[in-house]
């Protein structure tokens, strides 16, 4: 009996703002309905979603049109790259990502290093493996936490995998108990 897990990177947001309350662009809206309709036709068992606003928002959508409510776990949240609440540039973002994933210890001083966003993160992901084992579940995620999820299962999901990934995106994983089985990608 198989568990799947359908990651959900969140939609397109404003590229200035506070991070826990961004929310999403005119694209990142109509992205999310999009989500919607890729997800609706899977029998979902439940939503949960980081604590932040965005990724709420691109499944908000699907929860109601499926009937469920969006359940909001604080450790799914992005991982915190700086002390700063704002967001950091994609020129600051890149190079720290990279020193990050060739060393999963490193972390600017009131940040988080990889190993302890994935130690953080993964600890949620097994207790919803195990919660809802043998059914089917929306994860509203960030694309670095996501990828450190995906990764703690399989290393090819590493930085070159988070660079390649959209705003939004959708990834179907399929487990057995907590073995990862299989990964595709939904979004087109």
């Amino acid at each position: 009996m198989s568990t799947y897990v359908y990651m959900v990177r969140h939609g397109d947001s404003p590229k200035i703002g506070n991070e826990r309350t961004r929310g999403l662009t005119q694209k990142g809206q109509l992205d999310a309905q999009e989500v919607t309709d890729i997800l609706k036709g899977e029998k979902i068992d439940a939503v949960v979603s980081s604590p932040y606003l965005r990724s709420i928002l691109t499944v908000e959508k699907l929860a109601k049109q499926i009937g469920k409510e969006v359940f909001v776990y604080e450790d799914l949240k992005e991982k915190v790259f700086s002390s700063a609440d704002y967001r950091i540039s994609d020129k600051e973002l890149i190079p720290l990502l990279e020193k990050s994933f060739l060393d999963p210890n490193f972390a600017l001083a009131g940040g988080e290093s990889n190993a302890d966003c994935q130690r953080r993160t993964i600890v949620v992901f097994i207790q919803l493996l195990e919660k809802f084992k043998g059914k089917s579940i929306v994860i509203g995620s960030h694309g670095a936490v996501m990828t450190l999820m995906m990764g703690y299962f399989n290393s090819t999901y590493n930085l070159n995998f988070l660079l390649s990934t959209s705003k939004p995106d959708i990834y179907r994983m399929e487990f057995s108990e907590q073995e990862l089985v299989d990964v595709d990608r939904l979004w087109v």
